[in-house]
């Protein structure tokens, strides 16, 4: 899949976005707003981290209604780790742009991303909502994706385009996320919004598996942020036939929606907040796809192995010293290893002259380490980022 970098330019019929500057970041814009004309089809997918961000709190208890009219991001704090206080900042904030919109404060979701543990000041914000109200524009997409960044080297967005029930559908989605990376969601923030027609119970199926093969198959660091939402909006000014549950018209919207999310994902851990490398772990032979999941995560998070990724050095014996920490049964008298398409290791013994094909693979940009268990039928897969001297560099001085 190509990675495109820039900022799509597209439109969404029935919906408007905005990004607007409030001060929130040293420069840019920073408040974003994605408005539906008419209350839109919701479905969310969240942090499992058990200190959830005040708007994570909010935005759940909403997105349960199955519908939104509007989501409300604000980069630079976090809202993370403020208590009472930033609840009510999350409250008050979406009450204020519900009455400007003049829709329901229930059907404005909040998200926010940034510094963790700092109070938002409230009237800097109020003024953003302003602000990204009177910025509302049906072109305004590319903006409010530079807004929702904050250690981001770029915005990432990700557009389809396909026919459901005979009537051309839009899937756009815009997304950020560099650092706090990890799998079982959401692992960043993202916005997947579309034209179609789509009953609430499809919706949810369809955010749910799209998910699990790329925002869910994605590691950076390990850690999962107190902030990580996932919202599909599906707002019908399309006018297609509704979509529903396990139609064929559900499998394609799913299958767009997957293409998308699975840009986003790319893009983020190309991203990295310094990452140098992207490299897809793929565990084929173990006892059960859920093992084979764990096995790619092992090697995706150990830092030996991103030491090892970072440097192109192509050293099997960390990455099955990985797959040996994951917890499930490997035997490694059975394992073959296979580095951007060379096989460097058959049965758990190196194969003669194969390290200096695969060291060259692993100095690419992208490259697919291949580990085959030869225990079952599971298969899992990873993109995991190297652990880069400007990645310590950046997270050691976060704060200061």
């Amino acid at each position: 899949m190509r990675l495109a970098r820039g900022a799509h330019r597209v439109r969404v019929a029935g919906f408007r976005f905005a990004g607007v500057r409030a001060g929130f970041k040293e420069r840019g814009p920073d408040v974003a707003l994605i408005v539906a004309e008419a209350p839109a089809v919701a479905a969310g997918v969240f942090t499992l981290n058990r200190a959830p961000a005040a708007p994570v709190r909010v935005a759940r208890r909403r997105v349960a209604g199955g519908r939104l009219a509007a989501v409300l991001v604000h980069a630079g704090s976090a809202n993370a780790c403020t208590g009472a206080e930033g609840l009510r900042t999350a409250e008050v904030s979406t009450a204020q742009a519900a009455r400007l919109l003049g829709c329901h404060p229930a059907e404005v979701a909040p998200c926010a991303t940034g510094r963790i543990g700092v109070q938002v000041d409230r009237p800097r914000l109020l003024r953003g909502v302003r602000l990204a109200v009177a910025a509302l524009s049906p072109d305004g997409l590319p903006a409010a994706a530079q807004a929702i960044t904050t250690t981001d080297a770029f915005p990432k967005t990700a557009v389809r385009r396909l026919r459901l029930g005979g009537r051309p559908v839009t899937v756009a989605a815009l997304g950020k996320g560099g650092g706090m990376i990890a799998p079982q969601m959401a692992t960043l923030l993202v916005f997947v919004v579309t034209d179609a027609r789509v009953a609430a119970a499809a919706a949810r199926r369809t955010l749910r598996d799209a998910v699990a093969p790329t925002l869910n198959a994605i590691t950076v660091d390990g850690d999962t942020s107190t902030n990580d939402t996932v919202l599909l909006l599906a707002g019908g000014a399309a006018g297609n036939r509704t979509v529903t549950a396990r139609s064929p018209d559900h499998l394609r919207l799913t299958r767009a929606v997957t293409e998308v999310l699975g840009e986003i994902a790319r893009l983020v851990v190309l991203d990295g907040e310094g990452s140098t490398r992207v490299v897809e772990i793929v565990v084929r032979g173990a006892r059960s796809s859920a093992d084979a999941r764990r096995v790619a995560r092992a090697m995706g998070d150990s830092m030996l192995c991103k030491a090892a990724f970072h440097g192109g050095d192509p050293n099997w014996g960390r990455f099955v010293m990985a797959a040996g920490n994951a917890g499930v049964p490997i035997d490694q008298t059975r394992v073959d290893v296979t580095i951007g398409g060379v096989a460097v290791a058959r049965r758990g013994r190196p194969l003669p002259g194969a390290l200096g094909r695969a060291r060259r693979r692993m100095r690419a940009r992208e490259v697919t380490i291949a580990l085959d268990l030869h225990l079952g039928r599971g298969e899992g897969r990873i993109l995991a980022a190297d652990l880069s001297v400007a990645y310590v560099r950046f997270n050691a001085e976060y704060t200061t």
